[in-house]
């Protein structure tokens, strides 16, 4: 029978009683007393030189406060990036300055040059547009391969190069993976692109600034999914801000996806307009400032090549990528393409020596960082894309292939420095084959012939690590932060517990699925616990949410905390019932002494903590509250097989998403009905990306996907009803909880499973066809059916 409560009960969503009357509280329903209005001029062409702005008629303007330029944060720190990466010579990435404010150049289209202040959104925005600001325009450099050439135009003109670095991986491989390539018996090759997302969360970027003269004290309101992280990189690296001073709240946010990890310009300007000018500041995106303003995702040109034995077998893999940084270095961007990427090209094969190697390149557009599974899906691209190309040139099963090259022993260290401590990959491929009706596919493949459709099916693996950890090894690998996460429990005198998590929710169900965990500890109804996150005043020091780190990370904080809070429960009802500490035992929420009938409950053991008139206060401290930080001892490892058939349609080249099959390892499950919603999201990201989406500019720099008119974002029905299955379940061995995480899988595992679909589909036709770069738009396809 399903459980109703506790740990793997499908339980409602309890915030979504609050989102869905309207009656949640984002950042924009926030208005303080006072507040003025900020918008910001920004540049319209990717590249120049400022010579001269001049605010004099837009500052008398109606309503106008006071405009700010980059000379106001002359002496100011610029942007901080969160993670230096060191090349493969051993030399740190050039690292360049990044204002708050354009300082003599501009580097993008969006770059902010100016901020208006006024008294309303209406009067700021008139303002703006009253700035005469000269720009001498400088030759734009926006493709990777060309930045990089000698006498391309320097983004940054302090620095030797576009190359931010070159990083290779694992270095000491490299010789021995060439000597396997001319040994190979046969060695496949394929070049790929991994199309720049933008990531359109619902809700876009706020901030509000507020400043409190009396105290000295700094408030900024913002859509973030790590404000502690926003709090130490704006008030140590940019405002010279002591954090005890510095406040940063998070509350509810509309979607993140990544994007909102990041430190952006807006939230340090808003901090620093509300002190220099006494009242609070607010900035609230339009969706066309998103665009060019948010950080981008992916960017990725690579080669890949795969060397097979006479037997099929795997024997050496090896990449080079070039990344695209954008104008800037985002606050975790250089991890991307490396540690976060060439870490998990092993996939889930036992191919014995690997070598990836990275470019990472400055151009002006906007910068790239971290976007939905950030690394993982672009490894797993490669991956499974040259695996099925393999497959085809070899006439085999891409499913035996694959099959054959398994990993079956665990643990299991591979060639790229991180060890899987779990899985099973034959099980969810099973799993998939069952799921997805493989069997039948040949006579919907005819069904769709008779209609004049070319039908196909495509299959992927994927392995993704979560939890980005431990700390000690991140720190060897250039992360400028640790990546522990905190838990308070604080326990009321009645029994209820309020939970105050490092961790931070913007669509995951922390105040679900966190109660579950705790109500099964204790044995207690879930509604006794409330969640408590997104406000640095309230929370202690965490990392945030982000690279499905929330229950592996974040949660077993928890446990962690509640754990002391049973210890010491334990004690006083041991004191109360006479008896050892030993002996106590607890049980759906009562205090027993093993062996006899006695018994104490939950709540009155808490009312004792706070009213001990029988309790030993020499032995025992009043109250009842735990805090705990955990910091893993190795990433999390989750793993899945998916299936996608489409259906093609020659005379427009239009593909439709037929059937779709997810089998995913996630671990234990707290909450099955909130992973297959996190499955189901990915799911349609990914597919957004295979067939979609694609932020694409002109050889000037020009966004020409710059809205909802030009970026197609995928829609109910491009998407088809999905077939999701989570009972392939390896535990995770290091955690208490045995979690693995699921946030990013159906964006790391469907756009090979669509892609390598379509290629099946378009064969066949009988064209030859072998690889089609992303988005497959029905214009790509049909192109690529003609020729």
């Amino acid at each position: 029978m399903p459980k109703d409560h506790g740990i793997g009960a499908s339980t409602k969503r309890r915030e979504d009683v609050r989102f869905l009357t309207g009656a949640g509280r984002y950042t924009d329903d926030i208005n303080l007393r006072g507040q003025a209005y900020v918008h910001f001029l920004r540049s319209d062409m990717a590249h120049g030189r400022i010579t001269s702005i001049d605010t004099a008629a837009a500052a008398g303007m109606p309503g106008v406060i006071r405009i700010f330029t980059g000379a106001d944060f002359e002496g100011i720190g610029g942007l901080p990036c969160g993670w230096q990466v060191t090349d493969k010579h051993g030399q740190p990435m050039q690292e360049p300055a990044h204002p708050v404010l354009a300082q003599g150049k501009v580097r993008h289209v969006g770059d902010p040059i100016a901020a208006v202040v006024a008294e309303t959104r209406e009067q700021a925005r008139d303002a703006a547009e009253a700035i005469e600001v000269e720009i001498e325009e400088l030759p734009a450099v926006i493709d990777m391969k060309a930045a990089v050439q000698e006498g391309a135009p320097k983004v940054h003109d302090d620095l030797t190069s576009n190359l931010c670095y070159d990083w290779g991986f694992v270095e000491e491989n490299k010789a021995a993976v060439e000597e396997a390539f001319q040994k190979a018996a046969h060695v496949t090759t394929l070049e790929l692109v991994n199309n720049r997302l933008v990531a359109n969360p619902m809700e876009p970027r706020v901030a509000v600034g507020d400043y409190d003269r009396a105290g000295d004290e700094s408030t900024l309101y913002t859509t973030s999914q790590n404000p502690h992280v926003i709090r130490l990189l704006m008030g140590a690296f940019v405002l010279g801000i002591p954090e005890h001073k510095l406040r940063v709240v998070a509350p509810d946010v509309g979607g993140g996806f990544g994007t909102k990890i990041f430190h952006y310009a807006e939230e340090a300007f808003c901090t620093f307009a509300a002190k220099a000018i006494n009242r609070p500041v607010k900035w609230t995106a339009s969706r066309s400032e998103a665009f060019i303003s948010d950080a981008h995702g992916r960017d990725h040109v690579t080669t890949i090549q795969l060397a097979l034995d006479a037997e099929n077998n795997f024997t050496a893999l090896r990449t080079e990528t070039y990344a695209n940084m954008g104008a800037y270095l985002s606050t975790f961007a250089p991890s991307v393409p490396t540690w976060l990427h060439g870490t998990l090209m092993a996939g889930n094969y036992k191919t014995p020596l690997i070598y990836v190697n990275v470019k990472a390149v400055f151009t002006n557009t906007v910068p790239v960082d971290a976007y939905r599974g950030a690394g993982r899906p672009e490894a797993t691209f490669q991956l499974e894309r040259v695996i099925d190309k393999a497959a085809m040139e070899l006439g085999v099963d891409p499913i035996a292939l694959r099959r054959q090259n398994f990993i079956t022993e665990f643990p299991y260290a591979t060639p790229v420095a991180v060890e899987y401590d779990t899985g099973d990959y034959h099980a969810t491929m099973d799993k998939l084959v069952e799921m997805a009706d493989l069997d039948g596919f040949a006579a919907r493949r005819a069904e769709s012939e008779a209609r004049g459709k070319l039908r196909g099916l495509g299959v992927n693996c994927y392995i993704e690590a979560c939890g980005i950890a431990p700390s000690n090894l991140v720190g060897q690998l250039g992360a400028r932060a640790g990546l522990y996460e905190s838990a308070t429990v604080r326990v009321n005198a009645t029994g209820g517990l309020v939970v105050m998590t490092g961790s931070h929710s913007h669509g995951q169900g922390h105040e679900t699925s966190f109660p579950q965990v705790i109500a099964e500890m204790i044995g207690i109804d879930e509604s006794m616990v409330e969640i408590v996150h997104g406000d640095t005043s309230k929370v202690p020091m965490g990392m945030g949410t982000y690279g499905s780190r929330s229950i592996a990370v974040g949660g077993s904080a928890m446990v962690r905390a509640t754990e002391k809070i049973i210890k010491k429960a334990k004690t006083i009802a041991a004191h109360l019932m006479e008896a050892a500490e030993a002996d106590i035992e607890l049980k759906d929420g009562q205090f027993s002494v093993a062996g006899t009938d006695k018994s104490v409950a939950w709540g009155d053991v808490c009312l004792a903590a706070y009213v001990p008139h029988n309790y030993p206060l020499d032995e025992i401290e009043p109250g009842l509250e735990e805090t705990a930080f955990y910091d893993p001892s190795n990433f999390t490892y989750p793993s899945g097989a998916y299936a996608c058939e489409v259906e093609v349609d020659p005379d427009t080249g239009k593909v439709t998403v037929e059937r779709f099959a997810a089998a995913d390892d996630f671990g234990n499950i707290i909450n099955p009905m909130i992973v297959t919603g996190q499955v189901h999201g990915g799911l349609a990201q990914g597919i957004g990306q295979a067939l979609l989406e694609g932020a694409v500019y002109d050889e000037n720099g020009q966004l020409l996907s710059a809205s909802y008119m030009d970026y197609a974002m995928p829609r109910a029905t491009d998407v088809p009803f999905y077939q999701v299955d989570h009972s392939c379940q390896t535990p995770c061995t290091h955690n208490p909880l045995g979690v693995k995480g699921c946030g990013e899988a159906g964006a790391i595992g469907s756009p090979p499973a669509v892609v390598n679909a379509v290629v099946d589909a378009l064969r066949s036709g009988g064209s030859g066809i072998t690889h089609i770069d992303m988005p497959l738009s029905p214009a790509r396809v049909w192109a690529a059916l003609q020729g």
